[in-house]
């Protein structure tokens, strides 16, 4: 559930393309989906978030042929060949991530099995890789626990931010000088 804050799950799997590939959106929608329903099913609904990593922003041409009786005077062949829109797809490059999935960590195992099941979706290869962050975060989690404690890190929606020590000292308060100053004040 993505209104959950970057502390209610901290275990975070992704899918990982190994392939350099166009990946359709009708692809995408139907992993989507099949990652959805097994982790509803087995953790809950509001127990994870799901996030697709990739957009399908690359439109697919087709330049239609006929085969019928008396087509020869209506084509054109090759000349003037730009096709009309058919779809879209997702240029995803190798080690580019599609899916991924953040929940506490004792749905890691159901997360990974939904993005297995979601993985017969896409063509290609892909791996399953379990992330050593926080979350969706950039903080490897050993750093974010440790942060924590020391009120370092500042929660940001679904990410964190973690706060510097610029600024004025003398502005700050005795034993809060890395919390920005909308947080002290």
């Amino acid at each position: 559930m993505k209104k959950k804050g970057v502390d209610e799950f901290p275990f975070c799997v992704h899918l990982v393309s190994w392939e350099k590939e166009n990946v359709s959106s009708e692809a995408l929608e139907a992993a989507r989906i099949a990652c959805n329903k097994y982790m509803t099913k087995y953790a809950g609904k509001d127990a994870f978030h799901l996030r697709v990593r990739v957009h399908p922003f690359h439109v697919l041409r087709i330049n239609k042929m006929l085969s019928c009786a008396g087509a020869d005077r209506l084509q054109t062949g090759m000349r003037g060949a730009f096709g009309k829109p058919q779809g879209t797809c997702a240029r995803v490059d190798i080690g580019q991530v599609l899916l991924s999935v953040r929940c506490r960590d004792n749905n890691g195992v159901h997360a990974q099995e939904a993005l297995r099941r979601a993985k017969f979706k896409f063509p290609g290869r892909q791996k399953i890789i379990v992330s050593r962050k926080w979350g969706f975060t950039k903080f490897a989690r050993t750093d974010y626990v440790k942060w924590k404690e020391e009120n370092r890190i500042v929660n940001d929606g679904v990410n964190a931010k973690l706060l510097g020590c610029h600024g004025l000292l003398s502005q700050r308060q005795p034993g809060r000088a890395f919390l920005s100053a909308a947080v002290s004040g």
